[in-house]
């Protein structure tokens, strides 16, 4: 029983950071296209 109860608080740990990998990413790529956006311009 402990080591599923520990595997279900990894799991739940998991999914978050995920989550937060993804909108790290997005962000990132949007500032990289407003840069490149911003030299295609200039």
């Amino acid at each position: 029983m402990p080591a599923e109860t520990t595997n279900a608080v990894t799991e739940q740990r998991e999914q978050p950071v995920e989550s937060e990998r993804g909108a790290l990413v997005a962000v990132l790529v949007m500032v990289i296209l407003g840069v490149a956006g911003i030299f295609a311009v200039s």
